[in-house]
């Protein structure tokens, strides 16, 4: 379900100096000093999904992942496509650093 929440979260800060995780060949930039968290489609203007589903994403993925895809030629299936595995890498990344913890796991 979609919520409003404050703008800074553990998982939104915790992007901060991380890799990018998207890395669209071609585009993505490798500078960690740029890597924001960038959520998979909201299905709303205004409305952002959960942030256990985005990706961390240095400025050129995010521009790519924000309508760039669009203009080198890409469809927006493989766009989802490539924001997914970051969204997977992402996921693995945050319960290495305990932001989010899997019910059951050992």
């Amino acid at each position: 379900m979609k919520t409003s929440r404050p703008n800074r979260s553990k998982i939104r800060e915790s992007a901060k100096g991380e890799p990018c995780l998207v890395r669209v060949p071609g585009v993505c930039n490798g500078n960690s000093d740029t890597t924001v968290l960038a959520h998979l489609n909201g299905g709303g203007i205004g409305w952002k999904n959960e942030d256990h589903k985005a990706a961390y994403a240095c400025s050129a993925c995010h521009g790519w992942l924000d309508g760039g895809y669009a203009t080198q030629g890409y469809s927006r299936a493989t766009r989802d496509l490539w924001h997914l595995e970051g969204v997977v890498r992402t996921q693995d990344r945050l319960i290495e650093k305990g932001h989010i913890e899997v019910k059951g796991a050992a």
